[in-house]
């Protein structure tokens, strides 16, 4: 897949700024992308959009096709008469870091108030668009409401401990007989869905309009806790209690020395293809009703995974297991046609895995970060990097890349390969290194928002292995200044990316 050649940012919706606490599809995202157009960048690469199953990661959803509800806008919800606008202010939040309790629990009261209203004649404008998406997207849908209502109304998330035994191995009487008991929780749940993907499709449109694409994330991985795995048993690798007795995870790297333990269940592959690799080809569908561009997440784990034992306690005795290979994305291509997949190819990656990436003519990562450790070894650094390929400063879980350079700076006295990049006197040592990325030969360039403002550790996004306090940075309210955006033009245009 060739891509132009292009550039955007690397910022999550939770990242937005604006006066509720957490970003959303409000009207700083609508100023995001202005920001993006005026700054020649014509990409915007998000996190995961899925519901947080575990510590707010949105690496970890409890469904892999729902959204998350965190993230519909409250004055979308004015504008639509759902919610009035002292409602709306009583969710006026400090600027700072996210507290996703605290949000949690003003929002899904205020969007349970919303619903309320879209039941009364406030709704009757929406009840079509709701009845529409409803049929649109059954396949999922029906499931992940249960799931949600039944996880609320239970008070468990690990759907093996709920008390009817007949709901857990999912027999038609107990679905039918839950279905009655919780009917209007199950509603709610699809009628936050139903949101989400109207104030979603509203952005998407605009982005389109001011010329930039949306790059989105799958994690290859789903939760236990998860709509998924209670709808699709016989797809995973549980017991016959419906427990995981392995678990995905990645063995000692970059990241940890023990290395990460995930603790998600693992696929049954050889079930996936008896069916056809039905879900993987629905779950596809359903982000490119999303999304542009889409990155997979552990895509090495197409060609070997790593399965640990699910009462280890490190990821450190796990052993390698063959992948799918391009079972799913062929039978995905013939039912969809092209996929614009980006593969995240980093880790512990081998010949193999290259050589699966090429065949499916997917671009590979190169992270500026990786690419200073060894003199022998350019792999990562801006001078080696192929057109076929998608360059960072850093990703998701780096640190940002003036976080990166202090530390290194203070570890070296002496450092030949970076001094050819930015001079220790260097003012604005994070202007060279983005410029570095952008006039490497990659045909897409992805600079995370910390970088662009050349913030320190404290705006770190998210540190592998650390399970709590991640996920919380949020951009300053002058981060989308002019000046920013002049000199990102400028450089842009620069290295010719406009």
């Amino acid at each position: 897949m060739q891509l132009p050649r292009s550039s955007g940012i690397l910022l999550h919706i939770t990242s937005l700024d604006n006066e509720f606490g957490i970003g959303d599809l409000g009207e700083g995202a609508y100023r995001f992308i202005d920001f993006l157009q005026r700054s020649g960048q014509s990409l915007w690469q998000l996190l995961p959009l899925g519901p947080s199953a575990a510590e707010n990661s949105p690496y970890s959803c409890y469904s892999a096709f729902a959204a998350n509800p965190l993230l519909i806008s409250p004055t979308d919800l004015q504008r639509r008469g759902l919610l009035t606008a002292e409602e709306v202010q009583s969710l006026h939040a400090a600027k700072g870091p996210i507290d996703y309790g605290a949000v949690n629990n003003r929002r899904m009261e205020l969007l349970k108030t919303s619903f309320e209203r879209f039941q009364s004649p406030v709704g009757d404008s929406l009840r079509d668009g709701f009845a529409s998406f409803c049929a649109m997207n059954q396949a999922w849908l029906v499931d992940f409401a249960r799931y949600k209502a039944l996880t609320d109304h239970f008070g468990i998330g690990d759907w093996s401990q709920w008390p009817d035994r007949d709901l857990v191995l999912r027999r038609e009487g107990a679905l039918e007989h839950w279905d009655r008991e919780l009917a209007q929780p199950i509603e709610f749940a699809k009628y936050l869905q139903f949101l989400f993907m109207l104030q979603w499709q509203a952005l998407k449109s605009y982005a389109g309009e001011h010329g930039v694409r949306i790059f989105g994330d799958m994690p290859i991985f789903v939760a236990y806790d998860s709509a998924d795995v209670w709808a699709h048993q016989d797809l995973f690798h549980l017991d016959e209690a419906g427990k995981r007795y392995v678990v995905a995870g990645v063995p000692p790297d970059y990241f940890s020395a023990t290395g990460q333990l995930w603790g998600n269940p693992l696929y049954r592959w050889d079930a996936m293809k008896d069916h056809g690799y039905e879900w993987w080809i629905d779950r596809l569908q359903s982000a490119f009703c999303y999304f542009d561009l889409l990155r997979i997440d552990h895509f090495r784990a197409f060609e070997a995974y790593w399965e640990v034992p699910a009462d280890a306690e490190t990821a450190v005795d796990g052993v390698w297991m063959p992948g799918p290979m391009d079972g799913p994305f062929r039978a995905a291509r013939a039912a969809l046609g092209p996929l614009a997949i980006i593969a995240e190819d980093l880790g512990m990656i081998t010949d193999e895995v290259h050589q699966l990436r090429d065949q499916l003519e997917f671009p590979g990562m190169r992270v500026f970060q990786f690419g200073f450790d060894s003199y022998d070894d350019p792999y990562h650094r801006p001078v080696a990097y192929p057109e076929q390929s998608v360059a960072y400063t850093g990703t998701h879980d780096n640190d940002t890349v003036m976080g990166w350079y202090h530390q290194r700076r203070q570890e070296r006295h002496e450092d030949p390969l970076l001094d050819e990049v930015v001079h220790r006197d260097d003012p604005n040592p994070h202007h060279a290194l983005i410029r570095a990325v952008l006039a490497s030969r990659s045909d897409t360039a992805i600079l995370p928002m910390q970088d662009v403002l050349g913030l320190g550790s404290d705006a770190r996004m998210n540190v592998p292995g650390q399970a709590a306090g991640n996920w919380t940075w949020r951009c300053p309210p002058d981060g989308l200044d002019q000046h920013v955006s002049d000199w990102l033009r400028q450089v842009t245009e620069e290295t010719g990316r406009i």
